[in-house]
């Protein structure tokens, strides 16, 4: 969950480094370093919190160094300190790392036995031990590394430089992303694309149980045996400026204000209005593969855990295939029932989530067939699915998926679509229908986002509050179970979902004149039994917050607040029930002064369990 920089090439190290941390700092962090070959030396600079920190100690000071690496840090060992924070050093050889080491104290006992000394509480620093202790050998940094990297156990990216080998970076994987920017002469480590894109658009991406030697001449990548490896380049086609806040105060504020764009893009290509098909060719399984799967698993956490869930009614009313939708972190630990009759989608924005990527393949060795939905391509999950389906949301930097959370919503639809065609259950006008629903989305949420001053007054009124609820049925439950975790995300404010039907089996005890309920009240199959709990929460003395669909004039007479959607079918209506959820988390969370893009204790791609 921590982020990496590294660079070798002709310029001073240190404000690329830099620049390149601050593209990281989204994936959340507590404090920060960076290290430098500076002449026949090593310097190290570290600080707690904030990434200005680290900066004011380099500002006191000149480091002409070209080669060096950089690091944001979240805590797993240790405490935030600028004892425990990255890089660290032992000898001559300095680390960066992501991920968790399951055997470090093992390694530890064995090191010290050796008579080192460890300064710091972390699993990191066994590494920079254990890689100077092979080097110290006689052996160059590249076989250190590799038989280093041969003894951890767990999840590691790591990207080493040594003062004894001046022209190198050497990066190792297993488990946590890295990828290899190229430049002209120059070259860089990242544990994501956003910390490079502002120097290059050619990357290369390491695989678990690989590793990478960075110098001025090129890359050489290999396995941990030393054999070599070729890699295709991939053309990154983000320009830098989407990854920038646009004018908006907030990254999450302009991703919010994306979705319509990143809707769109999802969509282009796959669809044909005109002859009612939908073109999924990249996933790779034919008519006769679909007809003869039984079952689909949706595994994925968070926010992805929740599009799975609306993917499910989906998926299951218009292909007619049982699906069931899994915990990722659960999944492999319960022995599933999978095999190979049955079809597993991963969701993941990052394509790296560890629990995600676990359970797929835990669903490969059981047979199944895996596709994965994910935003970033050339990530683990999507290189090692069978095939996959794109969400072209571009970068997503705020912590708080948004953009991508409709994004999977979109590409769920256009699936459960093309597996209906496929099971021949749907005839080309009712697709037709569906399409020309789903290409009106993005006008529809271009509508909602236009309700944001509404948003922002009903915000002003519930700030303080110190608990909310959400209530929602069908397609519209998993949006209450998303609209109560992004404001506990972001706000910190104890906030539940529930499906409204069982609300008087434990929740409505909470409700009195104090508490907030936030009803998803769409026009749908269920909307006469949505009205009654409205009732119930009226007779109870709570606050109701409606989102409704527009021309309702009859829930007004219950909620003390209505926050009104365009009308669409019941199975798109998630896509407009979330967009209002999403603006009255952000603007609670900035009246209450959190940080809206980085919030506490989160970090955006969950690589480690």
């Amino acid at each position: 969950m921590c982020g990496i920089i590294g660079y070798i090439g002709k310029e001073p190290a240190v404000p690329i480094l830099i620049e390149g941390l601050k593209k990281l700092e989204y994936r959340g962090y507590d404090s920060s370093g960076i290290a430098l070959i500076q002449g026949d030396g090593l310097e190290i600079r570290r600080a707690v919190g904030k990434l200005q920190n680290l900066e004011a100690i380099l500002a006191r000071e000149t480091l002409t160094g070209v080669v060096g690496v950089g690091h944001v840090r979240w805590a797993t060992h240790g405490r935030p300190s600028e004892e425990n924070a990255h890089p660290h050093r032992a000898g001559t050889v300095v680390v960066v790392h992501n991920g968790i080491i399951e055997n470090f104290m093992s390694l530890k006992k064995e090191l010290m036995a050796q008579g080192r000394t460890f300064t710091s509480e972390t699993d990191t620093e066994v590494i920079a031990h254990l890689i100077d202790s092979i080097a110290q050998q006689g052996m160059p940094l590249e076989q250190a590394v590799r038989e280093a990297a041969g003894r951890l156990k767990g999840a590691y990216a790591i990207a080493v430089i040594d003062s004894r080998s001046p022209d190198v970076i050497v990066g190792a994987r297993k488990g946590s992303p890295l990828v290899i920017g190229l430049g002209r002469g120059e070259y860089y480590f990242a544990s994501d694309i956003p910390a490079i894109l502002h120097r290059t658009r050619d990357v290369l991406f390491l695989n678990d149980d690989e590793m990478a030697v960075l110098s001025r001449d090129g890359v050489r990548i290999t396995d941990l045996s030393g054999n070599d490896i070729s890699r295709d380049i991939t053309k990154v086609m983000w320009n830098p400026v989407m990854a920038e806040k646009g004018g908006y105060r907030h990254f999450m504020l302009k991703e919010i204000h994306e979705q319509p764009r990143a809707i769109m893009d999802t969509i282009r290509g796959r669809i044909s209005q005109e002859t009612g098909t939908v073109h999924l060719e990249e996933i790779g399984i034919t008519q006769e593969q679909f007809q003869a799967m039984k079952k689909i698993f949706i595994v994925a956490c968070g926010t992805s855990w929740h599009a799975g869930l609306a993917g499910k009614y989906m998926i299951e009313e218009l292909a007619g295939i049982p699906v069931e939708v899994d915990i990722a972190s659960e999944f492999r630990y319960r022995g599933p029932l999978i095999g190979k009759d049955d079809l597993f989608i991963a969701m993941t924005q990052s394509g790296e989530t560890a629990d995600t990527l676990a359970a797929m393949r835990e669903a490969k060795k059981r047979g199944a067939t895996v596709i994965a939905i994910c935003n970033v391509v050339g990530s683990t999950v999507s290189r090692e699915a069978d095939g996959v389906i794109y969400t072209h949301a571009g970068p997503e930097i705020g912590v708080a998926s948004t953009k991508v959370f409709t994004a999977q919503l979109t590409a769920l639809y256009i699936f459960a679509l093309h597996y209906a065609i496929l099971r021949e259950r749907m005839g080309a006008a009712e697709v037709r229908k569906m399409l020309a629903d789903l290409v009106h989305i993005p006008v529809l949420v271009e509508r909602c986002l236009e309700d944001n001053d509404a948003v922002e007054q009903v915000a002003k009124n519930f700030f303080r509050a110190t608990d909310f609820l959400y209530l929602g049925r069908g397609p519209n439950y998993p949006i209450a179970l998303e609209g109560a975790l992004k404001l506990k995300e972001i706000s910190y404010i104890h906030a539940e979902g529930y499906p409204a039907g069982e609300m008087k089996h434990g929740p409505i005890a909470l409700i009195d004149e104090n508490m907030p309920v936030v009803v998803l009240a769409g026009k749908n199959g269920v909307y006469e039994k949505i009205l009654s709990n409205v009732e119930e929460v009226k007779a109870r003395g709570g606050i109701v917050i409606a989102v409704a669909t527009e021309g309702d004039e009859e829930i007004g007479k219950s909620a003390t607040h209505v926050l009104m959607t365009p009308a669409t079918n019941h199975l798109l209506m998630p896509l407009l029930m979330t967009v209002p959820l999403q603006l009255l988390a952000y603007h609670i969370a900035v009246l209450r002064g959190a940080d809206v893009d980085q919030p506490r204790n989160l970090a955006k791609s969950v690589t480690v369990e």
